[in-house]
């Protein structure tokens, strides 16, 4: 990476300046720059060590780096952290954080992803958040104003996918449906559904 080129993925950023040395190095190369050996008497660290910190700081664009014969002279690179400061806080940036959006839309393209035109799951979810569609969207099948036996759940899941077991149990799990202790299930309101 050259010495000019920011690197905005937040979390290597984040994890550069989360360290006690390496902010006093950044710290003291704002004052003006230093050499290795005067970076590891002002932290009180050995140079091994103050190197070690330095090429984590030059990878993330923190610090640049001028030689001068033998001796290197580092210094901060404040436009990465203007520019990183001003991305990271921004409310785009911060709506990026959660990923991909969640809701209608995005169940509906799960959901498109997943099923066969017969109907079936053309596999299993192997994530919960997209297991999480699938619980839903069977758990609408069944109407809020009666019972199930466990078999009858059973059979409505089989019609998409054979895993009922699983389906079944994280519908318990997310509150969509309840189920009493002699295996009869009941669909609950969408209002007492839970993400986790």
């Amino acid at each position: 990476m050259s010495e000019s080129t920011p690197n905005f993925a937040p979390l290597g950023l984040l994890k550069a300046l989360a360290h006690e040395s390496r902010l006093k190095i950044l710290g003291l190369t704002a004052q003006k720059p230093h050499s290795v050996q005067e970076l590891a008497q002002g932290c009180g660290l050995t140079e091994p060590t103050v190197s070690h910190h330095l090429a984590l700081l030059r990878e993330e664009g923190l610090v640049t780096l001028r030689a001068d014969g033998t001796t290197h002279w580092y210094s901060l690179n404040a436009q990465t952290l203007q520019s990183f400061a001003k991305a990271l806080l921004s409310r785009d940036a911060v709506a990026g954080y959660a990923g991909a959006p969640t809701g209608p839309g995005y169940d509906a393209r799960v959901i498109k992803g997943y099923l066969l035109p017969d109907g079936r799951l053309k596999s299993f979810p192997a994530s919960r958040k997209k297991r999480r569609v699938f619980c839903a969207w069977f758990a609408r099948m069944f109407d809020e104003t009666r019972l199930y036996k466990e078999a009858e759940v059973n059979e409505v899941i089989a019609r998409h996918h054979n895993d009922c077991e699983t389906f079944r149990r994280e519908m318990v799990g997310y509150r969509m449906m309840a189920r009493t202790r002699k295996g009869i299930y009941r669909r609950l309101p969408e209002t007492e559904w839970v993400e986790n």
